[in-house]
């Protein structure tokens, strides 16, 4: 069978795919009723001992992941875990996908908790994500501060991201707040462009916000930037698209999320 599992991968997250080692593979969207999916229905995960992931190794979890790095050479396994549903977690990277013993079949899409529909791939990838705010260069990143700046967070941004506009009009209120923005060009070719050209104005942070608020083009400038280190800090980090935002407990959001959801991790 020749399978491009990669395809897979960087399929919508509202898609669940089935993938069977026998040879056949079949491939549907499932209407938001249908995308509840639990081997234990009525059963909750336990709090703090959802996946293996101790210190003592689980033999079986190695057996799978040795199976499916053998179906799937070209694919970097990061981990693999036994979930309390009766399946394993394969993590691939920042991408969670899921499989069973032997690895006859593979699954990508959220896996919901059936009894109190949590979003079981959504909280994991954000655990998986999460970084320490102290150990990110900073000294990268355009800075903006706010009246006293005792609140901090550091966002992945692109300038041609429409996603990135709205999130500053979402904090365009928000006083007492350090923004770090790292300039993280990857959706068009003239992103590379206006993100040197940000970097090199006089006032970084006017010229970005001249930018993103009210479409004011910066002027052409030249400059050593760090635009290489932002690129290769975002893929270590797996950022995937803009924005990602990173807050000082160690957590991360994807995309523009309402203002609520930030500022309940912000803090007051």
């Amino acid at each position: 069978m020749n399978l491009r599992f990669s395809s897979l991968l960087t399929a919508p997250l509202c898609a669940a795919a089935l993938v069977l080692a026998g040879g056949a593979w079949a491939e549907q969207a499932p209407s938001k009723k249908d995308q509840v999916y639990s081997t234990q229905p009525g059963k909750a995960a336990p709090a703090g001992k959802s996946y293996s992931t101790g210190a003592v190794a689980d033999p079986v979890a190695q057996e799978v992941r040795q199976r499916f790095s053998q179906r799937f050479k070209e694919l970097d396994v990061t981990a693999v875990h036994r979930t309390p549903y009766g399946i394993f977690e394969v993590q691939l990277g920042g991408e969670l996908v899921y499989t069973d013993e032997g690895v006859t079949w593979v699954m990508q899409g959220p896996l919901i908790d059936a009894a109190t529909r949590t979003d079981i791939t959504r909280e994991r990838q954000e655990k998986l994500g999460q970084v320490a705010f102290s150990e990110l260069p900073l000294d990268l990143a355009v800075k903006q501060v706010r009246g006293d700046g005792s609140r901090k967070v550091a966002i992945f941004e692109d300038p041609n991201c429409g996603y990135c506009k709205q999130l500053h009009k979402t904090l365009k209120d928000e006083t007492n707040l350090t923004i770090y923005t790292f300039l993280y060009p990857i959706l068009a070719p003239d992103s590379h462009t206006k993100s040197r050209d940000v970097w090199c104005a006089k006032d970084r942070a006017q010229a970005w916000e001249d930018w993103m608020q009210r479409g004011k083009k910066p002027p052409t400038a030249e400059c050593d930037t760090p635009i290489k280190q932002v690129l290769e800090l975002g893929q270590k980090l797996m950022v995937r698209g803009t924005p990602a935002i990173f807050f000082q407990d160690g957590t991360r959001l994807n995309g523009a999320a309402p203002i609520e959801m930030i500022q309940a991790r912000l803090g007051k």
